[in-house]
């Protein structure tokens, strides 16, 4: 799959197609109504521009290998300090684990491109970049249709509650 793709980081100038597939991603999953689509593209496009410029947020794109301005996927990562807390590892054993975490954000595929192994390929550019980076903590937030994907890939279910204002 990957000899028929390529995968890039994102630039400050790609904010604005990054916006715009957070939107349409949470349109897709039914939790975004159509009369918020346009505030919520560019509250996110304002929040994502101030988290790049901070370092905060680090993203990739995919386009066919043979038309590389043809962006048909997207994911990327909010990077955080996260204090000591224990942590049961691949083996079973608790560490205690701190210092930087990667939230996975925004990920996306055009819908005329899904179920080739994109989500997948950026996931797996995601997992790669962290290990390099030093980064052995990454979360997310796995939609009923991704969640399939991110078992194979080793993430595991956890118990995160919500409050909402």
């Amino acid at each position: 799959m990957s000899n028929n793709f390529q995968i890039r980081l994102a630039a400050v100038a790609d904010l604005e197609l990054i916006s715009w597939h957070r939107a349409r991603m949470f349109r897709d999953m039914g939790e975004l109504p159509p009369d918020l689509f346009e505030s919520f593209r560019v509250q996110s496009l304002e929040t994502l521009q101030r988290m790049f410029d901070r370092g905060e947020y680090v993203g990739w794109l995919a386009s066919p290998e043979n038309e590389p301005g043809q962006i048909v996927a997207g994911a990327g990562l909010q990077l955080r300090e996260i204090p000591p807390h224990p942590q049961t590892n691949p083996n079973g054993k608790i560490d205690i684990v701190s210092g930087p975490q990667a939230i996975i954000q925004n990920v996306f595929t055009e819908p005329e491109w899904r179920r080739r192994g994109l989500a997948a390929l950026l996931i797996e550019r995601i997992i790669d970049w962290t290990r390099e980076q030093g980064i052995d903590s990454l979360v997310l937030h796995a939609s009923d249709e991704g969640r399939a994907l991110y078992d194979r890939l080793g993430f595991t279910a956890t118990t995160e509650m919500r409050l909402s204002r």
